[in-house]
């Protein structure tokens, strides 16, 4: 890796036209007053950070469940998954991923397998990382169903500024381990919803890399783990 590719990342096509409307505000903001135009600049870089899609790699061994989002885990409870992909009224383990602004916000695909629904429901725009956030922001959720039959649920939820949710993957559709899928602006959180008896492998407070960062396997008995911050 050059010191050039760790500073400067590809930029997914959904940020081009953001970056443009920053940019050509900067070039406004320069001819009104100079300190104006630096702090465009510096904004423009951020969106552009923003927007920004590096590559990941993906364990692909069978079973193991991979982190559909950058940032932090911030919830690990028991919870119904959305009522409008039909998976039941048992409570399943959840694990929420809090993004801030200055996260990656390429969502990725936690399994290989079939997306069997796909449900977007409107909603308030509290924050993230409340825990009321899942049942009364506006979001999107997917279900993914593997191979041995047992299904996964991913939902997309806005922000206290995200004002967008962005599905690129649609209902009987098959979809790979680590797969970008969507998208959220500015700022967010994505549930993952294990299936029934799975335990996590990770903790409140651990930093997850989208497409990389291993949240469970489900060929594992190994039960939750616990951390301590340092």
């Amino acid at each position: 890796m050059s010191m050039l590719s760790t500073f400067i990342k590809p930029m997914h096509p959904e940020g081009r036209r953001f970056v443009g409307i920053f940019a050509a505000a900067t070039v406004l903001l320069f001819l009104i007053w100079d300190p104006l135009g630096w702090i465009g600049l510096g904004l423009t870089v951020w969106c552009y950070y923003f927007f920004r899609d590096p590559p990941r790699t993906t364990p692909v061994r069978p079973g193991l469940v991979i982190s559909p989002a950058d940032g932090v885990v911030s919830l690990i409870e028991p919870a119904i998954p959305p009522a409008e992909l039909g998976m039941g009224p048992e409570a399943l383990t959840r694990v929420s991923v809090f993004m801030n602004v200055f996260n990656c916000h390429v969502n990725r695909a936690p399994v290989e397998g079939r997306v069997t629904a796909v449900a977007y429901r409107p909603g308030a725009f509290f924050n993230a990382s409340l825990d009321k956030a899942s049942e009364r922001n506006e979001r999107n959720s997917l279900c993914i169903e593997m191979d041995d039959g047992r299904q996964i649920a991913v939902v997309q939820i806005a922000g206290l500024v995200a004002r967008r949710i962005v599905c690129w993957t649609e209902t009987g559709r098959s979809i790979g381990a680590g797969e970008r899928f969507g998208l959220i602006r500015f700022g967010s959180r994505v549930d993952v919803y294990l299936p029934q008896g799975i335990d996590p492998l990770v903790a409140v407070g651990q930093a997850m890399i989208a497409g990389e960062t291993v949240i469970a396997d489900l060929a594992s008995d190994e039960g939750q783990r616990h951390a301590r911050t340092h």
